[in-house]
C-alpha cells in the first residue's frame, strides 16, 4: 500500500496561483529596495549553533531547529550523556541549525566581511526562516522574513530613507489604506521617568503595549500594581491625551519631560526624522507619532516604527527601527544599525482581503498555440519560435488533440490568447487569433499576431 504524503507540521506547499501574487509582492519590494540602494545578500539556511545560541534569550534558543551531524552522529556519546538530558547530548550530535532570522547571520556576515564590506552597508535579504513554534493560524515553522538594513551609520537620514521607501512599496502595490506609527525608544524612556516608572521600564512598556487590547482603565491597574503613584498616572494620561498635529503633540511633551535629558534627545530625534522625510517628500498623513508605540524594546534602542491596515483586521505588516552595537556579539563594536522587515504573509492576506492583486499576475503564457494535426504539430513549433522571440510567452500543446481539450487547457490555465493552427491556415501562411474572454476571432500573419498581441499586452 502506497505512503499517503504529507507536509511536515507548519509548512505550506505555494502553488503557481500564490506563487504569482507572492511573486508579486516580493518583485514590487526588491524593485524599491534597488532604487534606494540597498544591494542584496544571501546568508547559508544552516548557520553554526555557536553562532545562534544565545541570540535569541532562553525561549528562542529552544525554537532553533538543529540538525544532526552526518554520519555515526552517536559518535562520541556515553551514558552519562543520556543521563543527563538534552543540554549534554545535544552539543556532541548537532553542531548546526537552522536560521532563526535573518538579523543574526547578517551580524555575523559583516563581521566575517568587514574588511571588504563598504560603510554605511545598505542590504536587503528575502529568504525562509525556521522557528519550531507550535503552529496555529498565521504561525508557521517555516515563513519568508523581507529585510532592509543600513549598518555603519548613526544618521537619522537613514530612518526617514526606511519610511520613505515603505511608502513607496504600498504605493506600488496599489495598497493605500494603512497607518505608520513611529516613535523613540528613549521617548518611552522619558515617559516611565516621568510617571515614576524609570526603574521598571521594562515591565511599564510591557503593560503600555496591551492598552489596544485590555483598555487604559486595566493598563492603569497593572501599572499601580508595579508601583506608578497616581501623580504617575495622571502624567501618562495627559500625555496619552495629546492629540493634534505631530509637532504639536512632540511640543507638549518636551514641557511634561522638563529637565528629563532622555526623553528630550528622543523627542529631538522624531522631530529630526520628521524633518528629514519631509524634505524627501514623505511626510504624509499616513505618519503619525505614537506614544505608546513599544514593540521589540529589548533589541531597538532609538527610533522604532509600525505599519497597520486601517480597513482589515490584521496584525503589523512593517515594522522596525533603530539598534545600537549590532555585531557586538561577534566581537566588532560600535556598529549601529537600522532597520525594516515587511511581513509578506501578513501582506499577501491584506491584499487579498482587499482584491488588489493585479488580474495579469495571475496569468500564465499569453497565448496557446492549438495544433489540428500532425503537420500542424510541427508548423506550430516555428510560430513558436517566433512568438518567444518577440517576446511573448507562449506556449503550445504538446501533442495532437481535441480542440474542445486544447481550449480547455487554456481556459484553466487562464491563458488569455488561443492560435489556431491547421491545414487551411499553414497554406495561406494567416492564423486564427482567438481572444478566450469574448470569443472574438480573426485571422493574421504571424507578424500581425505578434503586433497585435504585443499592442494587448
Amino acid at each position: 500500500m502506497a505512503q499517503k504524503p504529507s507536509l511536515p507540521k507548519g509548512t505550506r506547499d505555494f502553488g503557481p496561483e500564490q506563487m504569482f501574487k507572492r511573486n508579486y509582492i516580493i518583485d514590487t519590494i526588491k524593485d524599491v529596495f534597488r532604487k534606494y540602494g540597498f544591494m542584496p545578500l544571501e546568508t547559508p539556511a544552516m548557520e553554526n549553533l555557536s553562532v545562534l545560541t544565545g541570540k535569541y534569550g532562553d525561549e528562542g534558543d529552544q525554537l532553533l531547529f538543529r540538525v544532526l551531524n552526518s554520519g555515526d552522529f552517536l559518535s562520541k556519546v556515553n551514558d552519562d550523556d543520556y543521563a543527563e538530558g538534552y543540554k549534554s547530548l545535544s552539543p556532541k550530535i548537532t553542531e548546526k541549525g537552522l536560521k532563526y532570522d535573518l538579523t543574526v547571520p547578517f551580524a555575523r556576515y559583516v563581521v566575517m566581511n568587514q574588511t571588504e564590506v563598504t560603510f554605511p552597508f545598505k542590504r536587503y535579504q528575502i529568504q525562509p526562516v525556521w522557528r519550531a513554534d507550535r503552529p496555529q493560524k498565521g504561525r508557521y515553522r517555516e515563513f519568508y522574513q523581507c529585510d532592509a538594513d543600513i549598518v555603519g551609520t548613526n544618521s537619522l537620514v537613514c530612518e526617514a530613507e526606511l519610511l520613505a521607501m515603505v511608502q513607496e512599496v504600498y504605493k506600488k502595490l496599489t495598497f493605500d489604506a494603512y497607518q505608520i506609527a513611529i516613535s523613540n525608544r528613549k521617548v518611552l524612556e522619558g515617559i516611565a521617568e516621568v510617571c515614576g516608572a524609570k526603574e521598571e521600564f521594562s515591565r511599564f512598556c510591557v503593560i503600555l503595549d496591551k492598552l489596544d487590547k485590555i483598555g487604559k482603565e486595566k493598563v492603569f491597574s497593572e501599572l499601580e500594581s508595579i508601583g506608578v503613584n497616581e501623580a504617575g498616572l495622571k502624567t501618562l494620561d495627559s500625555i496619552l491625551s495629546l492629540t493634534g498635529h505631530n509637532i504639536s503633540k512632540l511640543d507638549v511633551l518636551a514641557e511634561i519631560f522638563g529637565t528629563s535629558e532622555i526623553g528630550q534627545n528622543g523627542i529631538s530625534e522624531v522631530k529630526e526624522t520628521l524633518d528629514n522625510l519631509s524634505l524627501l517628500g514623505f511626510l504624509t498623513d499616513k505618519v503619525s507619532v505614537d506614544f505608546t508605540l513599544a514593540r521589540g524594546l529589548s533589541y531597538y534602542t532609538g527610533m522604532i516604527y509600525e505599519v497597520k491596515p486601517t480597513t482589515v483586521k490584521m496584525g503589523t505588516i512593517t515594522a522596525g527601527g533603530r539598534y545600537d552595537n549590532l555585531t557586538g556579539v561577534f566581537g566588532l563594536q560600535g556598529i549601529s544599525g537600522v532597520g525594516v522587515s515587511f511581513g509578506i504573509d501578513r501582506i499577501y492576506d491584506t491584499l487579498e482581503e482587499l482584491n488588489l492583486f493585479p488580474i495579469s499576475e495571475a496569468k500564465y503564457s499569453k497565448v496557446l498555440l492549438v495544433p489540428f494535426d500532425e503537420e500542424a504539430q510541427r508548423h506550430s513549433l516555428q510560430l513558436l519560435c517566433q512568438l518567444r522571440n518577440a517576446g511573448i510567452a507562449s506556449e503550445v500543446y504538446p501533442e495532437p488533440a481535441k480542440m474542445k481539450k486544447q481550449l480547455g487547457y487554456a481556459d484553466k490555465k487562464g491563458i488569455p490568447f488561443v492560435l489556431l493552427i491547421g491545414s487551411e491556415e499553414i497554406k495561406q501562411q494567416r492564423y486564427t487569433l482567438k481572444y478566450m474572454e469574448t470569443g472574438n476571432q480573426d485571422m493574421f500573419t504571424i507578424e500581425d499576431v505578434i503586433t497585435n498581441l504585443q499592442e494587448e499586452l
